[in-house]
């Protein structure tokens, strides 16, 4: 048995093996490794960043140990690139295969299940030990990008409701403002509610960006699935750490995937005791303020005059020398939603 790193010679085998496995080949990858027996290619994986996709057996090799060594030498590379932990989303009848190789399980919901291999969320929980608060608490998981008047009121409202207030700012980075700035911005802009807790949700917002989709018989579910693994992961393993209740979120009238994210926490959170509240939204010059409107400012050269839409403390990193890569990049056209 000899396991190698496939090149791009190779893709076109690996892609039509997965495939035969009735499994869907994902383009995106930092390693796509196979193991082959008699030089047959009997079993894939690949890993982009710090998750595994794309593992797939022949059916006669199932069973051995060809799923460890393809986990090994991916986890060896993933370590080689500096990750600490892996994760890996399978379907739920495949967990016990990981949890026999040391995968701890996070999330399962009805269709997927999402592990990890190290001691992560050990370590997230165990870093913000300090932070907790008994009581009836609650949460805001929000992106800020950048940190609004709107966020700030949602902010305000939920902590008048609860003992203490945890609002997790999402730590992927791939928003017109980088994470540091807009926990930063968070952190200032709350800074004299003294119930406000300001953490990062570390890698354990399961993000659109990584979770793949090659096990789903209908990739079309996609999204559904990872919003409910996202709200699983939130419910079962971070609010209880917090003492969480309730989480709060923002009216959406306009964005149908933001939308479709609040309609899953009033269906998913109230089964494990957490109350899901939703409310109205801030409005500035009868419309309701969003992040969106601040970087269409930006875009279009107006740095000064929003003062209605976005706390003093943004408003002065919106003029600052530091915050003009920030305009750069948005009046060339980058930045994403939220």
């Amino acid at each position: 048995m000899v396991t190698d790193i496939l090149g791009s010679a190779d893709s076109a085998s690996a892609r039509a093996f997965i495939e035969a496995q009735g499994l869907a080949f994902e383009p995106g990858f930092d390693d796509l490794v196979g193991v082959f027996e008699r030089g047959a290619l009997v079993a894939v994986g690949a890993r982009e960043r710090d998750v595994l996709k794309m593992l797939a057996i022949a059916p006669a090799e199932r069973g051995g140990g060809l799923l460890g060594a393809l986990v090994t030498e991916l986890a060896r590379r993933a370590s080689a690139a500096g990750h600490d932990a892996l994760f890996v989303f399978t379907k739920p009848e495949c967990v016990p295969s990981f949890e026999a190789m040391n995968f701890s399980l996070l999330a399962s919901g009805g269709r997927a299940a999402l592990l990890e291999h190290g001691r992560g969320l050990e370590r997230y929980l165990e870093a913000n030990r300090g932070a907790v608060r008994e009581g009836a608490n609650g949460a805001v998981v929000m992106n800020c990008n950048p940190f609004t008047l709107g966020h700030r009121h949602l902010v305000e409202e939920a902590a008048r409701r609860v003992d203490t207030l945890y609002v997790f700012v999402v730590r992927e980075d791939r928003s017109a403002f980088s994470f540091d700035v807009r926990l930063r911005l968070v952190r200032e802009g709350t800074r004299d509610l003294q119930n406000v807790r300001v953490l990062d949700t570390s890698r354990y917002a399961v993000s659109a960006v990584t979770f793949p989709a090659y096990f789903l018989k209908r990739p079309g579910d996609a999204a559904s699935i990872r919003l409910d693994l996202d709200l699983l992961l939130f419910a079962q393993r971070i609010a209880p750490f917090f003492h969480v209740r309730r989480r709060f979120f923002g009216t959406e009238p306009d964005c149908a995937v933001t939308r479709a994210y609040a309609d899953g926490m009033h269906r998913v959170l109230p089964a494990f005791g957490i109350e899901a509240v939703e409310i109205a939204r801030k409005e500035a010059r009868g419309v309701a303020i969003s992040a969106s409107r601040v970087r269409a400012a930006l875009r279009d050269g107006h740095v000064d005059g929003l003062e209605d839409i976005v706390p003093e403390t943004t408003a002065a990193f919106l003029r600052s020398d530091e915050a003009r890569g920030v305009r750069e990049r948005l009046r060339a056209g980058g930045g994403r939603h939220a």
